[in-house]
């Protein structure tokens, strides 16, 4: 996802989609131990989609405190 994709979702979207990226990417994981996936960029890539929505939601949970 690109992070102007990312900037144009609400707090509770962003949330939504965190929690599924990580369900995602622990399934990930658990079928590489397994030997199913042999892609690790598609996991290196969820967990920067991740990091690009946490901070997108930091700063936008910052300015709604302020």
């Amino acid at each position: 996802m690109k992070i102007a994709e990312i900037r144009k979702l609400s707090t509770t979207d962003l949330t939504l989609e965190s929690t599924k990226l990580r369900e995602e990417i622990a399934e990930l994981k658990r079928r590489l131990h397994v030997g199913e996936v042999q892609n690790v960029r598609l996991i290196r890539g969820k967990r920067k989609d991740l990091a690009r929505m946490l901070t997108v939601l930091s700063e936008q949970l910052t300015k709604e405190t302020k």
